[in-house]
Parts: structure tokens; C-alpha cells; sequence
């Protein structure tokens, strides 16, 4: 059945670790010694996915030897079958699809760059603007060094590593997702390399690199700066590693999936269009793109034929929310991403005008009471388009407060004058909207407020 551990602590994951070891070939192989994956083991190989309740989503390819895949593949799609859920393996590469054959179906969901270190100082001679952006960081003192895997244990360095992981975290627009982007830098020390820049002392940047051992390669699955790092500093982490794979006769290195970068199809060619406000695909490719690539492989989502390619899209994307959509949308609100905040002051503006054309005797105790709250709602749009021009955590302060006082009185007008004159269905609408509205921007000011102030924190 899906998982018969030997007994011992960890020992399903030193299992799993072993196998990566002799087996594992694709990018993804070492990612699925991560939290939150379940195995589904077969004679010398394994399955990792992670349950969403509806689907067994998989972590790339069964890791296994070569002759072994379809067996693995296919007890597991069996055990799915029995279990009476759905699945889907995410980030499969081309080897799998010609192993495979009809087993499954798949759908190409972007692309990874892959690199050969042992002629990167060439690529680096032909790319002058690659090279000015390593002078720029060296200029400003930055400087990258190997961390031995006791750093990664316990002392200052693990502390400065985790502060980075902390405040690149606080940056992004999106929640924290889970499933093949989880930020976990610190298990499995003996095997995983890190990177760290420095510039004066202080931790300004980190690359975590795995590695892909059937491939005799690595992966560099996380790189990260601060916000106030110098100009270079992600490239100067590259050219480290590069460096040090090449000295150790490494001729593949990848950067990981460039998602929806490519060739997809119309429907995520729309996603990637639309999804551009909270995650910058065009500008991923983009920055990978820049660093020459010896050359890009298609990346699939892969499926049992009798499932659709959308359902199983979707039960990949629940994988990586971790809770859900609506769970995952509601703490991605919270965060207060701009996009967001930027929504907020452009829908003020009509709002204002509407307020400012409404009745007073039909909607206002009294004229002052309805120019007050035109006079306020200018106020704040104003304050609103000031922070999205300046991004100043102190000017969030005062207009967090003066919308969450907004939320507070907006109801108690509502229910004390609004509520028992209102006349039309119109009427009824209109209260718990003017009810909502600021108390949704409240939590989005907060929470932009607080993800600024944590990815500008020193230490």
C-alpha cells in the first residue's frame, strides 16, 4: 500500500533521502525531503505528494531507477484509483512523458533553465552588463562565502540567514505557499550547500543549493536579498556557486522552473497576463534569461488521461495554497499586497463622487455630516496615492488609524440613522457595502503597514 516505513524516527524521510541519493534526477528530487510531503513507496522507489483532501498532488517524477518508473508510477496511480482521489504530478521534465508514454497526459506549464558551470567564465566575457552588475556589489563591499553545514545548525550565521529568509518573506505580495517553494534552508545540512553574501559584517543576501545527483548537478531552489542589498548582490551568489560547481567538475545547474515562461497554452498565456500584479512572471524568465542559459526545458503538469488538464491545474494550485483558495486569498488580504492597496485609492475615487452627488437628506443626518465624510474619503485618497508614490511605512500609521476609526462610526451611522429610513432594495445594498468597505481597507492597511515595517526591521 502507499507507505510501509521501517520503524525509527525520520526513517521514512532518511528512506526518501536515500533514494534521492541514487536516484534522484530531477530538480524536484531533494525538495521532497521537505515538511508536509507523504511517500508512497514501491520495491527500491518512491512517490512523495501531499494529500489536498480531493487529489494526491506529486512532487515531479517517481524516484526511482529508470526501469523502475512506470512500475513505481503506476501502483501509485492504482492506490490513488483505490483511494478515490484525483492526481497530478507537477514539474515532470520530458524523460518521464517517454517513459510513461499514454500512462499519462500532460500539459506544459513553463520552462528551466539549465546552465553549464564549466563555461561560465566564457558567458560571463561575453555579458558586459552581467559583469558591471558583480563590479557594482564588490564596489559596495559585498562578498559571498561557503557556509560549512555547523553554521546551518546553531550560532549567528544560521541567525542571519533566517533574518533574510524572514524579510524576503515579508516582500513578497503573495502569502507563503508551500509545496516546491517552501523556504526550509536548514535540514539535511550534510547533503545541501549554502551561499551567503556579506557586506560589513551583516548577511545580505543567501543562495540554498541542493543537489540533483543523478545528474551529478545542483539546484540553486533559493535565492534571496534583502531589500536594501546592493545592486548585484543575487548575481554575485550565482557566480559563487557557479564557480564552485565548476571546480568540482559540474556540468548542470539549474535555477528551477520559470513558471508559465514559454510556450503554455492560451489559458495560462491569460493567467500569466492577469497574475502579473501579485507574481512577476515575465520578470522571473526575464532575470534567469539574462544570466545566458546554455538552454531551457519544457516543464509539465501530468495527469491520468481520465482526468481533465483544468481540474488537475486547480487540485495543483490547492497544493501550493496549502489551505485552499479562500483561505489562501483571505491571508494574502491581510498582507496588504500594493496591488491591493492600489485598488483601494482608485475605487475611492468614485466612491467620493458618488458621496459627494448623494441626497443629504436621504442618506445623512445632516448637509455638514455628508461634506465631513467627502471631505475625510479626499483625505485618505489622497494619503493613499502619497504612499503608493513615496512607499513610506510611516505615512500608513495615520491612515490605517483614520480607516479603522471610519469602520468603526461608518456602522453605527448605519444602524442609528441608515438603517431604519432606508426605503429600496437599493437602500439595503448600500449599508453593508458602506459597512464593509472600510473595514476590509483597515485590514489591508495594517497589514501592508506590517509587512513593510518586518522587511525593514535591522535584525
Amino acid at each position: 500500500m502507499a507507505v510501509e516505513p521501517a520503524p525509527g524516527p525520520n526513517s521514512e524521510r532518511e528512506q526518501v533521502l536515500e533514494l534521492v541519493r541514487r536516484f534522484g534526477w530531477n530538480a524536484t528530487s531533494f525538495q521532497t525531503l521537505e515538511q508536509g510531503y507523504r511517500y508512497f513507496f514501491h520495491g527500491e522507489g518512491c512517490v512523495a505528494y501531499v494529500d489536498t483532501g480531493a487529489a494526491w498532488v506529486v512532487a515531479g517524477a517517481p524516484i526511482a531507477a529508470e526501469s523502475a518508473i512506470l512500475a513505481v508510477l503506476s501502483a501509485f496511480l492504482e492506490d490513488a484509483r483505490r483511494a478515490g482521489k484525483r492526481c497530478c504530478l507537477f514539474a515532470t521534465e520530458q524523460r518521464l512523458l517517454d517513459l510513461v508514454g499514454p500512462t499519462l497526459r500532460s500539459l506544459r506549464i513553463g520552462e528551466q533553465p539549465v546552465w553549464n558551470p564549466q563555461v561560465w567564465v566564457e558567458t560571463l566575457a561575453q555579458r558586459a552588463s552581467l559583469r558591471e552588475q558583480l563590479r557594482r556589489a564588490r564596489a559596495k563591499g559585498v562578498t559571498v562565502r561557503h557556509v560549512q553545514a555547523a553554521e546551518l545548525e546553531a550560532g549567528a550565521t544560521r541567525a542571519g540567514i533566517a533574518r533574510v529568509m524572514k524579510g524576503w518573506l515579508s516582500t513578497r505580495q503573495m502569502a507563503p505557499m508551500e509545496f516546491l517553494v517552501r523556504l526550509e534552508l536548514f535540514t539535511f545540512t550534510a547533503d545541501r550547500r549554502c551561499f551567503v553574501a556579506e557586506r560589513a559584517g551583516r548577511i545580505v543576501g543567501v543562495a540554498g543549493v541542493v543537489p540533483v545527483p543523478a545528474r551529478q548537478g545542483w539546484f540553486i531552489e533559493d535565492l534571496l536579498r534583502e531589500p536594501s542589498a546592493p545592486n548585484g548582490t543575487a548575481e554575485l551568489l550565482v557566480d559563487a556557486v557557479m564557480r564552485w560547481t565548476s571546480d568540482r567538475g559540474c556540468s548542470w545547474l539549474t535555477l528551477g522552473l520559470a513558471p508559465l515562461a514559454g510556450d503554455v497554452s492560451p489559458l495560462l498565456r491569460a493567467a500569466r497576463r492577469s497574475g502579473a500584479a501579485l507574481y512577476d512572471f515575465d520578470g522571473v524568465r526575464s532575470y534567469k534569461a539574462k544570466l545566458k542559459p546554455a538552454h531551457w526545458l519544457p516543464i509539465f503538469l501530468s495527469y491520468p488521461p481520465e482526468q481533465g488538464g483544468l481540474r488537475s491545474l486547480l487540485d495543483a494550485l490547492v497544493a501550493f495554497t496549502r489551505t485552499g483558495f479562500w483561505q489562501f486569498a483571505w491571508r494574502t488580504l491581510t498582507r496588504g499586497p500594493i496591488v491591493v492597496v492600489r485598488a483601494l485609492a482608485l475605487l475611492l475615487v468614485p466612491w467620493t463622487l458618488l458621496l459627494a452627488l448623494a441626497p443629504a437628506e436621504r442618506f445623512f443626518p445632516a448637509p455638514w455630516v455628508k461634506w465631513a465624510w467627502v471631505v475625510f474619503d479626499v483625505l485618505v485618497a489622497l494619503g493613499l496615492f502619497r504612499f503608493l508614490h513615496k512607499r513610506r511605512t510611516s505615512s500608513l500609521l495615520p491612515l490605517a488609524a483614520a480607516v479603522s476609526a471610519d469602520a468603526i462610526v461608518t456602522p453605527i451611522q448605519a444602524l442609528w440613522w441608515n438603517l431604519p429610513r432606508a426605503q429600496s432594495a437599493l437602500d439595503y445594498a448600500i449599508i453593508p457595502v458602506a459597512c464593509a468597505a472600510p473595514l476590509l481597507a483597515a485590514i489591508v492597511l495594517w497589514g501592508a503597514r506590517r509587512s513593510l515595517r518586518e522587511a525593514s526591521l535591522p535584525s
